[in-house]
């Protein structure tokens, strides 16, 4: 399998969950280019991993941090975040 698989349809920003586990899940994240998963709050602490693209991760606190394959970024719960892709990217969110 591929994570690009399960993205079909035609929407700028997809999620589908991976995997699930008794305390937590993984998810699928993808990013057209030139397009932004919105400023949000996530509840819980997350690790967002780049498997594929170029984006910028930016939080309230002034974080901002380039995303390219193989790097991530802790995300801290209750905190404003946003991503900016640069380009078609994917990511693993780990919560």
């Amino acid at each position: 399998m591929n994570l690009k698989n399960l993205h079909t349809d035609n929407k700028p920003v997809q999620t589908n969950v991976v995997f699930i586990a008794e305390e937590g899940k993984v998810i699928s994240l993808q990013i057209a280019a030139r397009e932004q998963l919105k400023e949000h709050i996530t509840k819980v602490p997350a690790l967002l991993v780049c498997v594929f693209g170029n984006a910028v991760y930016q939080d309230e606190k002034g974080k901002s941090v380039e995303l390219k394959p193989g790097d991530y970024v802790n995300i801290e719960a209750n905190v404003k975040h946003l991503v900016d892709a640069k380009e078609d990217s994917n990511f693993l969110v780990i919560k």
